[in-house]
């Protein structure tokens, strides 16, 4: 199978093109050795995708027929990613979170006051 259709099917990514465009891109290797889009995927492989910053590892253990639900998944693939590599995403989604919640949105002028208010306050020292 081909590895941007299998990428795809494991919901790596969310349309086959965009799959096609981050192999295009250099970011996905097969046993240690850059992909094409049309390589060939078999089981035993050892998959690493660079996504989001954060090179993720799998071993392919099956061969899917269609594209699946995200709970099948681990029936097709084992994650082997490094924990430093998993640190690094929890960092990063955390320093996300600092200011402000996920949905509240962009800063009101009040806000922004505020902001402006306390970085002043840094600034007389």
């Amino acid at each position: 199978m081909r590895i941007d259709k299998f990428l795809w099917y494991v919901r790596y990514f969310k349309t086959r093109s965009i799959a096609t465009d981050e192999v295009k891109k250099n970011r996905v290797w097969v046993n240690d050795e850059l992909a094409k889009p049309a390589k060939e995927v078999l089981v035993g492989d050892l998959v690493k995708v660079r996504k989001d910053q954060i090179i993720y590892t799998f071993e392919v253990l099956q061969m899917p027929k269609s594209r699946m639900g995200a709970k099948l998944v681990s029936l097709y693939i084992k994650d082997r990613t490094d924990k430093e590599q998993k640190d690094l995403l929890e960092l990063r989604r955390s320093s996300q979170n600092y200011y402000r919640s996920k949905g509240e949105g962009r800063p009101t002028k009040r806000d922004r006051r505020d902001l402006d208010d306390f970085m002043t306050d840094f600034d007389e020292f």
